[in-house]
């Protein structure tokens, strides 16, 4: 191939300019071309499966086959294509690498390999620093329809990546995402993307959470009919009645899902499935496929004594929906939450904005092992809420029908054969009873299989969630799909949302009749966006902004928001710190060339060690670097750049300016010979030409000038 580039990728290419050009007038050729660009970026990742190829090949055949001549001439170009390549479209099915190693294209962040949902943060990240909030909300929502909600109570997996933390803390990506949503949504710019055609199919939804909301975003998007079914009074799911309003406000979940509703999405509130509706019952309405997205909202119990003789003893999931549905009563006056997880500081939080005056969170390990996050902790500390570690619940106790105490044993954690994770272990001789007229059980959830009775060929995992094929959430029933906490048990709302999003696609591809992928999709870069030009001074010191609270008194009497947010200038600094992975690759060589070659040693990045992080200070740089290009010139993905402006030299790191100084002009013909620096390195090594006297700078092609003219003048006659 005498191309430098990937067949693969050129033939994607090839199709996106012949549609991007108004090649195919003719609307059944161009559905075909998309077909065939959907597939062909399976093979280009790495997720084909053997049926790929042969379904490219039929569809170039159909091109092949049409009268109409724009579509034929893009059939016989990609069969050519196909026809002179088999061996590396093979490989990129077979193996799932590409023999020409020119496939990184797009090369996603650690951060947003970290995103359940492959949002491109860079890129949105980027917007917000350049006060574009709209378009960084229209990037994010390709990826994730909503955005606010996100933002605010996301645990963000993409900052726990971020390799700013190896220099610092991370970039703020969370808070930033909020501010931008509600920016835009003041303004009136969060609008919906443009929909496809409709398809003339509909598709239904049962479920309202974030898992399901997602996959109704997503399809009619592409031009389907969708209807959601929900048992609550309002569409939500967990984040409506498992997230307390001190972190979520109602309203923002009401405009996000009000967008859902400008794109043709219907709901049915109030509507149990398996009790209200049945499966053939919406199938003889004409939905053509289905999405489960029921939740985890069955409770475990605690499993001990007097757990089922009380009636003060309740379960979180339950106090929290209650809540969140108008009862504001409170539980008890001495509260203990047994569980160490979210949702057990979500019950332990609202307990005391309830009115209760002493709430207890015992929990049988350490804070090092809760699972809660570790925001949410401190909050709850600060507001209160008292911890009682190594404490293992071993009966509920109390008379006349109401408890006066929760029995515990003392436990101590030990290391157990084929376990990484410590376990607690009774000690023996430690009981003690906890004072207490209310217990709260909050040691996880499960799904409620009763809904789906009807349903008697549904595969079940052990752990007794949904079974789907990982990649296309397809059940073990035809046409029939599932993903968020049904798929995955109790888990996160960006992981609702990514298997909602990836739901979606697959169930597309099955109303086409397209081959599904084997392997899950890889983030997709959106964009690349220009960086911001920082300081290396600036860029090293600025520090992540500290988030201002809700005062004390009202955190706990009231459901007020608690986290107030960023102020505008503090986003916009934020944003400014990061250090744009999806661009540079953090290769290290730019480093070794600087180090081993020149012997300069000017860069000082010790965060590019993934695995042995190292101090890192981008002002040095400034102190050693003598501006001769040779790390700019062996980067390979034009992360590091050198140019000149004007009368200066500059080094750039993806917008950080690390290096910045005077050129030397020629006196002769005043062209830029370079910064001092570097020219007095280039003289301590060679006998340069360029310098005929300490007053006078020539550049060498002028001091090679003056030499011949010199040598022709003293020539004998």
């Amino acid at each position: 191939m005498v191309s430098n580039q990937c067949p693969v990728t050129e033939s994607i290419l090839f199709i996106d300019d012949t549609i991007a050009s108004g090649g195919l007038t003719h609307p059944r050729s161009r559905r075909i071309a998309e077909e065939i660009h959907s597939l062909l970026n399976d093979v280009a990742w790495g997720r084909a499966g053997d049926d790929h190829l042969p379904a490219v090949q039929d569809l170039i055949q159909e091109l092949l086959e049409k009268k109409e001549p724009q579509g034929r001439r893009l059939g016989q170009h990609l069969n050519q294509t196909l026809a002179d390549n088999m061996e590396v479209f093979e490989s990129h099915v077979k193996t799932h690498n590409c023999p020409t190693e020119t496939c990184e294209w797009l090369t996603p962040a650690p951060c947003q390999m970290a995103c359940p949902a492959g949002i491109d943060v860079p890129t949105y990240v980027t917007l917000i620093g350049q006060g574009r909030d709209a378009e960084a909300i229209d990037v994010i929502r390709r990826d994730n329809p909503f955005p606010w909600v996100c933002g605010l109570v996301c645990t963000r997996p993409c900052e726990f990546m971020c390799v700013r933390g190896r220099m610092d803390t991370p970039v703020s990506i969370k808070f930033l995402k909020a501010f931008a949503a509600e920016r835009a949504m003041s303004e009136g710019t969060y609008r919906n993307p443009d929909k496809e055609p409709d398809k003339g199919k509909r598709v239904c939804v049962i479920g309202a959470g974030p898992g399901g909301l997602s996959a109704a975003y997503y399809l009619a998007l592409k031009g389907y009919g969708v209807h959601v079914i929900e048992a609550l009074p309002m569409a939500g799911g967990m984040i409506m009645v498992g997230i307390p309003r001190y972190r979520l406000p109602r309203e923002v979940i009401d405009r996000e899902v009000a967008m859902l509703e400008e794109l043709g999405v219907t709901f049915a509130f109030n509507t149990r499935f398996g009790q209200d509706v049945t499966l053939d019952a919406l199938k003889a309405e004409g939905y053509v496929a289905f999405f489960f997205a029921i939740g985890a909202h069955k409770a475990y119990k605690l499993g001990i004594p007097g757990e089922d003789d009380f009636p003060q003893t309740m379960e979180a999931i339950d106090l929290l929906r209650r809540v969140a549905l108008g009862d504001r009563r409170k539980p008890g006056k001495q509260v203990v939450v047994v569980g160490g997880g979210n949702v057990a500081i979500d019950a332990a939080r609202t307990c005391l904005r309830l009115g209760c005056p002493e709430v207890t969170i015992a929990y049988r390990r350490t804070r090092h092992e809760m699972p809660a996050d570790e925001e949410e902790v401190e909050q709850a500390e600060e507001e209160g809420v008292r911890f009682s570690f190594l404490t293992i619940p071993a009966k509920i106790v109390g008379q006349d029908n109401c408890i006066t105490g929760l029995a515990c044993v003392r436990a101590e954690l030990v290391q157990r054969d084929g376990s990484t994770r410590m376990s607690p272990v009774p000690i023996l001789g430690s009981e003690y009873t906890m004072n207490a007229d209310v217990v709260i059980s909050a040691i996880g959830q499960k799904v409620d299989q009763l809904c789906m009775g009807e349903m008697k060929t549904m595969g079940w995992t052990r752990r007794g969630t949904i079974d789907v094929n990982s990649v296309t959430m397809q059940t073990s029933i035809d046409g029939v799909f599932a993903a968020g906490d049904a798929v995955t048990g109790p888990a996160t709302v960006i992981e609702a949302i990514g298997g909602g999003k990836r739901a979606a696609e697959a169930i597309d591809r099955y109303l086409l009749g397209i081959p599904q992928p084997q392997m899950p999709p890889v983030p997709v870069r959106r964009r690349r966006e220009e960086c911001i030009e920082v300081p290396a001074s600036t860029k090293t010191v600025i520090k992540r902004p500290v988030m201002d609270m809700l005062g004390m008194d009202r955190r706990r009497t009231t459901f007020q928001q608690v986290e107030l947010g960023y102020t505008e200038n503090m986003v916009r600094e934020e944003a400014r710190r990061c250090l744009r992975c999806d661009i540079c690759r953090r290769c290290g060589r730019c480093i070794e060339v600087c180090r081993d070659k020149m012997g300069i040693s000017a860069l000082n990045m010790g965060y590019m060690d993934f695995d042995h992080p190292v101090p890192t200070d981008l002002r040095i740089t400034e102190e050693r670097c003598i501006l001769c290009g040779a790390c700019a010139a062996n980067c390979p993905t034009g992360a590091m750049r050198i140019e000149d402006r004007g009368d200066e030299r500059l080094l750039l790191l993806c917008g950080t300016i690390l290096n910045r100084q005077k050129l030397v002009f020629c006196d002769s013909c005043g062209k830029a010979m370079g910064p001092r620096k570097y020219l007095d390195f280039i003289n301590k090594r060679v006998k340069s030409v360029g310098q005929v006297s300490e007053q006078v700078m020539v550049c060498e092609d002028c001091a090679r000038k003056k030499t011949a003219r010199f040598n022709v003048d003293t020539l004998p006659v």
